[in-house]
């Protein structure tokens, strides 16, 4: 198995985080029946939480990756729980909220990560550098350097553009919520498009 660069770690960000959205909404739908978008970010079908957490399986488990089941899962158990509580955290300071909340379930800390999903990122890291990451790693490989560095640059620009108008429309729908006026043509065309409704309806009851 070749080395992993960043051009190939970026690639998997991005399939990941789009798999994990379809995966993410088809659970939602299966246990509520309604469809609940588990994504940050206002455009595309993005789950960021499964596209960092592939990537740091990945940085994780490479070396290990013929190691016993056990060993996989305590390091993919500890290592998705230390980036799921981060994460948390993270989107708490820079957009007021998280998108989880799991204060209901039995084991948890601060409701950021919980006993339960620690569990299934330690059986997600079996699964991952056994089965989809070669796989994967196969295709991605099928790529010359210079498709996979322009494909990569296109991924990051827009990434870098989708997560500024995340946080800007956040921004700029709490000061709408306080009565403050759009000041620009930029904020007007937040006001219309990506405003207090369109967050609440996205972030479910996340949004405060």
């Amino acid at each position: 198995m070749k080395k992993i660069n960043i051009y190939d770690m970026i690639h998997i960000f991005i399939i990941a985080s789009v798999l994990g959205w379809f995966i993410e909404n088809t659970f939602n739908l299966i246990r509520t029946g309604q469809l609940v978008n588990p994504s940050a970010l206002v455009i595309g079908p993005i789950d960021m939480a499964y596209g960092i957490g592939a990537c740091v399986l990945t940085i994780l488990l490479i070396e290990f990756k013929n190691s016993s089941y056990m060993k996989l899962f305590i390091l993919g158990f500890i290592g998705g729980s230390v980036l799921e509580y981060i994460m948390s955290l993270g989107m708490e300071l820079f957009l007021g909220f998280t998108v989880w909340d799991y204060s209901n379930f039995i084991f948890n800390i601060n409701g950021r990560i919980c006993l339960v999903f620690s569990i299934f990122w330690g059986l997600l890291g079996i699964v991952w550098i056994k089965v989809f990451y070669p796989f994967l790693n196969e295709i991605i490989g099928k790529f010359t350097n210079k498709a996979k560095k322009n494909i990569a640059i296109i991924i990051v620009v827009f990434l870098i553009l989708d997560i500024f108008l995340t946080l800007s429309a956040v921004n700029r729908a709490h000061e709408n919520d306080r009565g403050i006026p759009p000041r620009n043509a930029y904020e007007e065309f937040l006001d219309k498009t990506f405003n207090t409704e369109y967050l609440k309806k996205m972030y479910s009851n996340n949004w405060r």
